[in-house]
């Protein structure tokens, strides 16, 4: 069954420049196989198309950071300069972490 990422993990994003990042941490361990089969480069690539430069040919990195149930995304030019130079809503990302976390991840009804 599908269920959003908030029922499974904690996020948090800001900016590094023109660039977000956001972290997203599993609630519990055994979440984190399904969080990281849902959360591909691709697919938040494609998640956030709208806001990338180069839009779905953008460039999304991830690195999972072992021992802390967690992964780490880099959203490349996705805040329109960033901060002051930026015109968007918000140029420092921070409700990136947010807007992902009503992504759809397929879990076992059992765990669900």
């Amino acid at each position: 069954m599908s269920v959003p990422l908030i029922q499974l993990a904690l996020a948090r994003s800001g900016d590094k420049g023109d660039h977000a990042n956001i972290g997203v941490i599993a609630r519990k361990t055994e979440y984190l196989p399904y969080i990281k089969a849902a959360l591909t480069p691709e697919a938040v690539r494609d998640y956030f198309a709208h806001v990338l430069q180069g839009g779905a040919q953008g460039k999304v990195e991830r690195w999972e950071l072992p021992g802390t149930m967690s992964l780490n995304f880099l959203l490349h030019h996705a805040l329109g300069g960033g901060g002051a130079g930026s015109l968007r809503t918000d140029p420092q990302g921070k409700y990136f972490g947010q807007m992902l976390l009503d992504y759809p991840v397929q879990v076992p009804r059992s765990l669900a």
